[in-house]
């Protein structure tokens, strides 16, 4: 893998590709800067080696033209104190403002483009707009994992405008690597935990990953179209009634491999999608009319608890139930709990996907498991099909 490791930056302008989309408040005030904070490495790096560097990103889903809440120059600030220096700020990603900022600057400065996405030509992979943001660099570095999955011209095209100065930076090497301990994982048994509301949305990575895997663990609002198409009644639950032939095939094909798959034997029910709604615990088959899932119930927390406590290799990707809501996270603490037990223990576990981060995140775990991923969609993707557009850009 070629990485900032393998280059020596001095006396050269590196254009990085990082993803500093960031959620701010009414203020712009950045409330969680995890992802500023997991590029510094690289651009440290950089700037250790002498060189400079010019930091490419987007921010959130602007119209294809300038909009002020989206503008980069609300992390110049944080930025600067993070790096303990004064990073520039150019008006626009292209152009002479991006030209004549980009001639001045010396070895160990930074300089942020402006959000990227101000211009329709970046998602639409437009050639002419990546050559035109080539041209403000010496060399190419791809540190935004959770836009790899797509074709941009910031992510995917720009690369070839380098065809000898392209590398990975440390975000994009540390998530491939983990992904891939997964995915050829020695150490087994190796147990999936997939969650989260759709069936639909799984289906693709459940079928890549029974060939991989052992145990199989069912949360979240998909179980109810497992349980419904084996015949259980399950009252209000979310349930996607065009997709109970796949979970039979789930399940036909996960015995035929010899995977062993687990799905909810109880659940916590209400009557109201509320948090002060009234619950009970209930077998998962038997989901009174009027009632709706909301969480896995106690005889399941102590039965997955087992067997991931029994695992050596861990990926979860969705939550167990509405961990947002109080009274029906306990499926979702009692798996994350497992999970940094096993990795005690001396499992891998990697954790991704956005609501998986937020609970890991939510219960203050994300230091007590093997890797937390910053992409989830990437990361899926990255699973689902084996490689990713910003992937093979630098790989090629």
């Amino acid at each position: 893998m070629k990485t900032v490791d393998n280059y020596n930056f001095k006396n050269k302008k590196a254009l990085l590709r990082v993803d500093f989309n960031v959620p701010f408040d009414k203020d712009f005030h950045i409330t969680d800067d995890t992802r500023i904070r997991a590029a510094l490495p690289t651009i440290n790096k950089i700037l250790h080696d002498g060189g400079a560097v010019i930091l490419m990103s987007h921010l959130g889903r602007p119209k294809d033209v300038y909009e002020e809440k989206y503008s980069l120059k609300h992390i110049v600030k944080h930025l600067s104190e993070l790096l303990g220096k004064e990073v520039k700020f150019a008006s626009d990603c292209i152009g002479d403002a991006a030209k004549n900022a980009a001639s001045e600057l010396k070895s160990g400065e930074v300089l942020l483009l402006e959000n990227l996405r101000f211009h329709k030509q970046e998602t639409a992979g437009t050639e002419s707009f990546a050559q035109e943001l080539s041209s403000l660099g010496d060399v190419y570095v791809n540190d935004a994992f959770g836009t790899a999955h797509r074709a941009h011209a910031s992510t995917t095209i720009i690369a070839k405008f380098f065809p000898n100065d392209k590398v990975f930076g440390y975000v994009m090497a540390n998530e491939l690597e983990n992904i891939n301990k997964v995915l050829n994982a020695s150490e087994k048994p190796v147990t999936a935990i997939m969650g989260g509301a759709k069936v639909s949305g799984k289906i693709l990575i459940i079928n890549k990953l029974l060939d991989k895997i052992d145990n199989l663990i069912i949360g979240g609002g998909m179980s109810y179209t497992f349980v419904k198409a084996q015949g259980g009644n399950i009252g209000i639950s979310l349930v996607e009634e065009d997709k109970m032939e796949v979970a039979l095939k789930i399940l036909k094909d996960a015995k035929e491999k010899g995977v062993n798959i687990y799905i909810p034997v109880d659940t916590v029910i209400a009557d109201a999608f509320a948090n002060e709604a009234n619950k009970q615990t209930v077998d998962i088959n038997n989901i009174p009319d009027g009632w709706m899932g909301l969480d896995i119930g106690p005889l399941t927390e102590k039965k997955y608890a087992e067997v991931i406590s029994n695992s050596k290799t861990i990926l979860w990707n969705g939550p167990m139930g509405v961990f947002e809501m109080e009274n029906f996270e306990s499926g979702t603490r009692a798996v994350a709990n497992a999970i940094v037990t096993a990795t005690q223990k001396g499992a891998y576990s990697l954790i991704g996907g956005g609501d998986s981060v937020a609970a890991i995140n939510k219960y203050g775990l994300a230091d007590k498991v093997s890797y937390v991923s910053t992409g989830g969609g990437a990361l899926l993707e990255y699973i689902e099909s084996g490689s990713l557009p910003g992937v093979e850009a630098i790989d090629k």
